[in-house]
């Protein structure tokens, strides 16, 4: 391949990252079909690669491939009946000119809405919304979650398969399905978010293409949805959390925790945004008369963190404050022992470590790695180390991140005899 065809071809990727969610969501509504539609976009896609070296970037690329794409289509109508319904509907289409911007956020939204579809399991919804509105390949994703690429590829196509079967509409819910839907939507972001920032498998403690990908996403639907509070919510949370994404690796990538960071390696362009993001939920909820959702108490969590120049800063009575009214929202025995963290830090471990060891008899933080080691904290701090110690090596082989395995078992092991 010679360096103009490697140019063409790097041009097409590019535009492909962008445009795909916009081409595939406006084929979508054409044909009523989200598996019809990603073939075709896939068939602009081939166009684009066999067309491009030769004839140059067209001036506007996402216009050319969506008329491809249509074209497409039509072929396809005329071919197979089950879809002559449709030919009128896209042959007018044809001829119309480039839909307004406000025209393709409906379409992406839609396609927001569809991918995420609580009919789905939440690995579906996240597997479909990575191949759908990131761009990312079936490889991408498996390599994203350490899960084989054919594995990755059957839930992507029994995922469609399950929205055509369940004649799931293309398009936004309205009143109180909602609230029920977009909370789903939210979910498999930060879902997305969660895996790249702490990696539940594998050696590596994150994967920060995943974090870009959720924030992208997260930004995305911002744009789209201004009037929600709680979407300004989680974006404010991703920015936030993402600053800190230089920091939380050393030199060997090893585990760094929130409170031996280097402040000054925190983004503080990040920051700034979450902080913008942050006073837009605020301002949105106040219009609407409402209070602050889960991810805009977490967000001024996050943003409590952020405005500490060090740990010892640190405002611990806001942020168990913040907890407490999280935990009245969200009542999950994972938000609970965050709570007694927070709480350990503001009113001393021995309050803390209360709140814990009532927390060990519930049945879903049995193989939890972080409830013995949160124990093992405050202990330390308590003085009591050799029992300290038995919670770092009961949670090592729990923790099913080599990197964060590793961390439990040299604390285990500075600890005094």
């Amino acid at each position: 391949m010679n360096q103009t065809d490697e140019r063409a071809r790097r041009a097409v990727e590019a535009v492909w990252r962008i445009e795909a969610p916009r081409l595939i969501a406006g084929l979508a509504r054409i044909v009523g079909d989200l598996a019809l539609a990603e073939d075709l976009a896939q068939d602009a896609l081939v166009a684009a690669l066999e067309q491009w070296p030769g004839e140059g970037v067209p001036r506007n690329p996402g216009a050319w491939l969506m008329t491809i794409g249509k074209r497409r289509a039509v072929d396809l109508i005329r071919r197979d009946q089950t879809y002559a319904r449709k030919l009128e509907l896209i042959g007018a289409d044809l001829d119309a000119d480039e839909p307004e911007p406000d025209a393709i956020e409906d379409d992406l939204l839609r396609l927001v809405f569809t991918a995420c579809h609580p009919v789905l399991a939440p690995q579906a919804r996240v597997a479909l919304t990575l191949r759908l509105l990131g761009g990312l390949s079936t490889a991408d994703i498996g390599r994203a979650y350490l899960v084989p690429e054919p594995t990755i590829a059957q839930r992507i196509v029994r995922a469609k398969r399950l929205l055509a079967q369940k004649q799931v509409p293309f398009e936004v819910p309205a009143g109180a399905q909602l609230a029920e839907r977009l909370a789903s939507v939210l979910e498999v972001v930060y879902l997305i978010f969660n895996e790249g920032y702490s990696a539940t498998a594998g050696d590596d403690w994150m994967r920060p293409a995943l974090c870009e990908e959720a924030l992208r996403l997260a930004r995305v639907l911002s744009g789209l949805m201004p009037a929600e509070p709680e979407v300004h919510g989680l974006t404010a949370l991703l920015e936030i959390q993402a600053s800190r994404v230089a920091a939380r690796t050393g030199a060997k990538g090893g585990v760094v925790l929130l409170a031996d960071q280097d402040r000054g390696r925190w983004n503080q362009l990040l920051i700034r945004r979450g902080f913008s993001a942050l006073a837009k939920a605020d301002a949105v909820a106040k219009a609407r008369r409402q209070a602050p959702g889960p991810y805009a108490l977490q967000a001024a969590i996050a943003a409590s963190h952020a405005r500490a120049l060090s740990a010892a800063e640190t405002d611990w009575a806001t942020i168990a404050g913040l907890y407490d009214a999280l935990i009245k929202l969200q009542p999950t025995p994972v938000v609970a022992l965050n709570r007694a963290v927070a709480v350990a830090m503001a009113r001393g471990p021995a309050a803390g470590l209360a709140l814990v060891d009532e927390l060990a008899a519930d049945h879903a933080l049995k193989d939890y790695h972080l409830l013995p080691a949160v124990r093992a904290d405050l202990l330390t701090r308590l003085g009591r180390y050799d029992e300290a110690r038995d919670e770092l090596e009961r949670a090592a082989p729990l923790a099913q991140n080599g990197a964060e395995r590793a961390l439990l078992l040299e604390r285990a092991a500075a600890l005094p005899k």
